[in-house]
């Protein structure tokens, strides 16, 4: 990473926050020890994870998509490790794009590595992403958290998930570290793991240990996952009943609404929010990389 002025901004999605780093023509290093330090909360600027604004057709993970979307997010979880989506983490991407001026309220296209993804940025402020097909695996885990143990439904949203319902969220522990789960081999690159109560008819609320990153106060990919595997615990399957089927799902930062169609796309809907610029300091960044 060179230590040339970079500029940065801090947002979050419901309370799931990250560091924002554009650089258009992917001219920065970026390797895992500079990223966790970067989202470290005591030593660095602080986030569940870093997005890295960049153009598609300058990035050889994204060059594919291109034809379809001009930017890509090439997301980092906040120990370093390479994600392959983060649906909060989209929003917040789109908002920065477009308070940037970089795009129009309205229709536009992200490319991730989970796929291209198509956002609507609303006049209200409210940012609705295409979050694809859920899969739904049928080998799934067993959870098991301080001597309780749930089975967990296996849901891929273009990342692992591993979602178990229980009676009180507090069964989760305290989330500081990843909860046990076997047999590991049906997630050999990790899994997040949600923790989810009924609210009420098509309402629930969840926890989760995110892959990487620990408890996050929000998690666009997992609440994707727990509307999904919530419908299919409820008897619901949008492809069989020909109806949409619609999820409010409560985080510890905030409320998503999930949508699922009868064509297999999940729609999530919720705020973003930008609250700061700044610009790293080329000192600290020599120092965080040990030069």
């Amino acid at each position: 990473m060179s230590t040339e002025q970079i500029t940065f901004f801090k947002g979050h999605g419901t309370e799931n926050d990250f560091v924002i780093i554009p650089d258009p023509d992917n001219a920065l290093d970026l390797p895992p020890a500079a990223v966790a330090r970067l989202c470290d909360r005591r030593a660095g600027i602080g986030g569940d994870g870093l997005l890295h604004v960049v153009r598609a057709a300058a990035h050889p993970e994204a060059r594919a998509m291109a034809d379809e979307a001009e930017w890509f997010m090439d997301y980092r979880n906040g120990d370093g490790s390479v994600a392959e989506m983060c649906g909060n983490g989209v929003r917040v991407f789109a908002r920065h794009l477009r308070r940037a001026g970089l795009v129009e309220e309205g229709d536009l296209s992200i490319a991730t590595r989970g796929g291209v993804k198509r956002v609507h940025l609303a006049k209200n402020g409210d940012i609705t992403v295409s979050m694809g097909r859920a899969e739904l695996p049928d080998r799934g885990v067993t959870v098991t958290v301080d001597g309780r143990s749930w089975e967990a439904r296996n849901v891929n949203m273009g990342n692992p998930h591993a979602v178990a319902f229980v009676d009180d969220l507090a069964h989760a522990g305290n989330l500081l570290t990843e909860p046990a789960y076997s047999p590991a081999e049906v997630y050999p690159e990790g899994v997040n793991i949600e923790f989810v109560v009924r609210r009420g008819t098509r309402h629930v609320a969840m926890r989760v240990h995110e892959r990487g990153s620990g408890e996050t106060r929000s998690c666009g990919t997992g609440a994707c996952a727990v509307a999904v595997a919530s419908a299919r615990r409820d008897g619901i399957d949008p492809a069989v009943t020909g109806t949409p089927v619609t999820y409010t799902v409560d985080l510890p930062g905030g409320s998503l609404v999930i949508t699922e169609h009868p064509h297999g796309a999940v729609e999530m809907t919720g705020p973003a929010v930008i609250v700061a610029e700044g610009v790293l300091d080329g000192d600290w960044l020599e120092s965080a990389l040990g030069r």
